[in-house]
């Protein structure tokens, strides 16, 4: 081990959450009410994840459709009613396809995840990347983290990677599929925010309106604008506009090279995408330019191989799992790497179940997972990906993480009717 004569600090605990993103950040706060011990390692200076480095918006608490059910519960409830009491969220109506949004402020966001922490009892350590795993006969015996005090060694019984990237599951030699295989991965974007924005005038044209006119602004050969789609929508600041427009295609976007031309080239699409707005989009005529996102944001890396893979057919077919753990109804919402975003939905009002298989890497002894990396073919991660489905995701490895150590067993091993009364008792939605 390289780190081994540069380890300056130990650590010990009984749940470790690698991520702070909608998913671990869950994952954290549902093991801390469990009672467990419990530390999250995150690499920003806050938490949140893509809610708050990239979207202003939960997708997935409720379906599409003429019915608007809302399918997600539980500890998440807690979250939307704290940013509620502060002013900081609205509903938006079936937004772009995938049902009504939940508009969040990111700022009041990053507070509100704190404050669930400090309520849950969980320690967490900012600023801190996972350098490598120490494995023992498939057994993670802990995990190395690297900050600005050098590399800290913590040791934990059960390990929920959250990363995003599957990065504890890929170090510790779990196979995985995603970056890599015959299908590529799924486009980046870099989103952006427009203050001083005339909100009425908006109200003038239409979704297809804008995309009519990106293909005339591309075709006077005046811009250029790889995606000829994309959304706009308003945000809890008025005069205030938030996008997701720009489009980027890496074969992996864990290469840092690669990752970091992307990120360069990012910016300077969205910067092309205002400046047609400010030219052709009624209200923009006077708007500013505010932000970019914190990073750009990914949707699709490594998705681990567990005990059970998700399929398309089990998306679209709505089938149900008996250790089923979240639902979803959500749309596939494939961002490929050509111009168009491909879509595909269930039938209306109806939801399929997440299995809690899909959480376990196939053959582990001690981890889970929970988010986008879960096992999942590339047409159900699609679906299954957006934040309202990670922090069902996230809830339920925390609990069940929890339940693993109390029993000295292996995640696999615990009893999933306990898990899954556990989170009826929390509020959480199993049955559609």
């Amino acid at each position: 081990m390289i780190y081994e004569k540069q380890i300056n600090q130990r650590m010990k605990t009984e749940v470790l959450v690698i991520g702070g993103g909608s998913a671990g950040s869950m994952a954290a706060i549902a093991s801390g009410k469990e009672g467990r011990k419990t530390l999250l390692v995150e690499r920003y200076g806050f938490l949140g994840g893509t809610s708050t480095t990239i979207l202003d918006t939960f997708y997935g608490f409720y379906i599409p459709g003429t019915q608007n059910k809302k399918v997600v519960g539980g500890i998440p409830d807690i979250l939307l009613e704290k940013l509620n009491q502060r002013n900081a969220m609205l509903l938006r109506p079936n937004t772009y396809g995938a049902g009504t949004g939940v508009t969040y402020d990111p700022e009041i966001l990053k507070v509100v995840w704190e404050e669930m922490m400090s309520e849950a009892n969980v320690d967490v350590l900012l600023h801190s990347f996972v350098a490598d795993v120490i494995t023992e006969d498939k057994k993670i015996k802990g995990v190395i983290v690297v900050n600005k005090s050098g590399f800290t060694l913590i040791e934990a019984d059960v390990i929920i990677d959250a990363s995003g990237d599957a990065d504890v599951t890929a170090l510790a030699g779990y196979p995985f599929d995603g970056i890599g295989s015959h299908i590529p991965v799924q486009s980046l974007t870099t989103t952006f925010r427009i203050g001083n924005v005339d909100e009425q005038r908006t109200k003038l044209f239409t979704k297809n309106q804008m995309w009519d006119w990106m293909k005339q602004a591309n075709q006077s050969g005046k811009y250029h604008l790889p995606r000829e789609e994309g959304s706009v929508h308003i945000t809890t600041l008025p005069g205030v506009m938030a996008t997701n427009m720009v489009r980027l295609a890496i074969p992996d976007p864990t290469n840092i090279i690669e990752l970091s031309k992307a990120e360069i080239l990012g910016r300077r699409q969205a910067l092309e995408y205002f400046r047609f707005m400010k030219d052709y989009l009624p209200g923009y005529e006077n708007s500013v330019f505010l932000n970019f996102s914190t990073q750009i944001g990914v949707r699709e890396t490594r998705r681990i191989i567990g005990e059970y893979t998700l399929t398309k057919e089990d998306v679209l077919e709505a089938r149900q799992f008996e250790d089923a753990i979240v639902l979803c109804g959500a749309p596939i919402e494939d961002h490929h790497n050509q111009a168009g975003t491909k879509w595909e939905y269930l039938p209306d009002g109806k939801t399929y179940q997440v299995p809690y298989r899909s959480l376990i890497p196939k053959d582990s002894v001690n981890l889970l997972v929970a988010g986008r990396c879960l096992s999942a073919t590339h047409d159900a991660h699609a679906s299954v990906r957006s934040m309202g489905q990670c922090m069902g995701m996230g809830q339920a490895a925390g609990i069940a993480a929890s339940l693993a150590v109390e029993n000295n067993c292996r995640p696999m091993d615990i009893n999933v009717k306990t898990l899954q009364q556990k989170l009826r008792n929390y509020g959480a939605i199993l049955e559609g």
